[in-house]
């Protein structure tokens, strides 16, 4: 059994498909290939079944909250990023698909039927970070209780606070604090 050469995946890309790659990174050997949002399940399926690729593993999906407190994303194309990490264990290659989304309706769709193992990650993201995806089956809250209300992730979310207790003011902590009653 021969093994393909391993190829360029920005260039693979670009050759099969030259109208999806909106922009390549390359930072310290890891390459990032952003791109549009409704195409994301066509090009992981090319990495994933292209020989000379075989990105065969899905390692993790991120997402990140570009919300700013006086208003925009930097020179971001969307308020939120889900970036998906495959990895080539053939070639011991990573690579990183990212996605911008709008900050009004974040959504994308599932990688379930690519990878089934998107789905727990794609549920965390639901839950903590209200990023939703589109054909996801099983759309219930991963770590959050069902009445929990918005999505703690959020950089516009409200931060809870307790004061710390020291003992110089632990008598005024404890007035506050709820005990169960008998």
């Amino acid at each position: 059994m021969s093994i393909p050469t391993a190829l360029d995946p920005a260039v693979a890309l670009q050759a099969a498909m030259p109208d999806v790659a909106l922009q390549v990174e390359e930072f310290r050997g890891e390459t990032t290939i952003i791109l549009p949002p409704e195409r994301v399940v066509e090009v992981a399926r090319f990495f994933r079944d292209t020989p000379g690729l075989i990105y065969n593993f899905l390692s993790d999906i991120s997402a990140v909250d570009y919300y700013e407190d006086y208003g925009g994303y930097g020179n971001r194309p969307g308020r939120f990023a889900v970036s998906y990490h495959l990895l080539s264990m053939l070639y011991r290659r990573r690579l990183r698909l990212k996605v911008y989304l709008p900050e009004d309706n974040p959504t994308v769709a599932t990688m379930i039927n690519v990878w089934p193992g998107a789905n727990w990650f794609e549920r965390e993201i639901w839950d903590l970070m209200g990023i939703s995806f589109d054909g996801h089956p099983d759309k219930r809250r991963l770590m959050l209780p069902d009445d929990w209300d918005g999505h703690p992730l959020r950089r516009d979310y409200p931060l809870g606070y307790e004061t710390v207790m020291f003992s110089f003011n632990a008598d005024e902590i404890m007035k506050h604090k709820p005990f169960a009653r008998e």
